[in-house]
């Protein structure tokens, strides 16, 4: 599939900004699974901007503007192409205890995917869910699948009931959040059960768009309006597998991803500060049509 993403960042300042700072995160990867076709990323005011690619592999940019301005746009657009891509069948066959061993063999390199992280803890419930609903004799393919279901069953899609910064003991407590609560809870069970797991920022051609595009008989995916969040688990072997727990499925050629990391800090899709007055105003709008 091949789609074509608008985003657009709108900063309203209460007065004039005499200086702004900002790093973004809004370029897809291309990797195995997808590949960037263009890019560009266009502010207001004109600014010059920076590309690096990030520790975790991300393309990030970032820009000042030293001059009074009462707003900031970024608007970023880009054409990405999609496709399927299995994961080794093999792996998924071969029980928790086998694959413990196996990722003990590549510590180091996982370190960061298998231990708590700012805004993923390790606490006494999650540690119980995890033995829970991992078994050491049992197959780890199956065994992804069902706590991404179980998250799918257990917790309510609600926009807006939680913020970014809410904590996954209060995601976990009140079983209601958005995609980025369901990700982050997720990682952190993966993480207990000793299973490397990254979180994936990126966008999800949701019912409506799919609607728009006419594909008939295809499943409805929900997700956030600005980006959509979801899970990598490593499987033995090098291959990261993703699991959507917001939709319950796999993450396919809907998906586009744009950044991975420990948790949302480090993929933070746009942030910065500016000098001289507040936000008065914040939004951010996505358009994904198929091309």
């Amino acid at each position: 599939m091949r789609f074509r993403i608008t985003h657009r960042t709108h900063y309203g300042y209460a007065g004039s900004a005499t200086e702004s700072f900002m790093e973004a995160r809004l370029t897809p990867l291309t990797d195995d699974s997808q590949r960037l076709l263009s890019r560009q990323l266009v502010t207001t005011p004109k600014a010059s901007i920076h590309s690096y690619t990030d520790y975790f592999g991300n393309a990030a940019e970032s820009f000042s503007i030293a001059q009074r301005h009462r707003e900031l746009i970024l608007e970023s657009t880009c054409e990405v192409e999609t496709s399927p891509r299995p994961p080794p069948q093999i792996t998924l066959g071969i029980t928790l205890a086998e694959a413990r061993q196996l990722y003990r063999s590549e510590k180091l390199k996982l370190f960061e995917f298998l231990t708590p992280s700012a805004a993923i803890p390790h606490t006494a419930e999650i540690e119980a869910l995890a033995l829970k609903l991992f078994k050491i004799s049992a197959p780890l393919g199956p065994s992804l699948l069902g706590l991404n279901h179980w998250i799918k069953t257990h917790f309510r899609y609600a926009a807006g009931s939680t913020q970014i910064d809410t904590p996954v003991e209060t995601a976990l407590k009140q079983r209601t959040g958005v995609c980025q609560d369901f990700a982050q809870v997720m990682i952190a069970v993966l993480r207990a059960a000793e299973i490397p797991a990254r979180y994936v920022t990126g966008y999800i051609e949701t019912e409506t768009q799919r609607k728009a595009s006419e594909l008939k008989r295809a499943p409805a995916l929900i997700g956030a309006s600005e980006s959509h969040a979801w899970v990598e688990a490593y499987l033995p072997g090098g291959f990261w597998w993703p699991l959507d727990p917001t939709n319950d499925c796999v993450a396919g050629e809907r998906h586009v991803k744009v950044a991975v990391g420990r948790d949302y800090h480090d993929c933070t899709p746009t942030r910065g500060v500016f000098k001289g007055t507040h936000t008065e105003k914040l939004s951010v709008t996505v358009l994904m049509q198929r091309v």
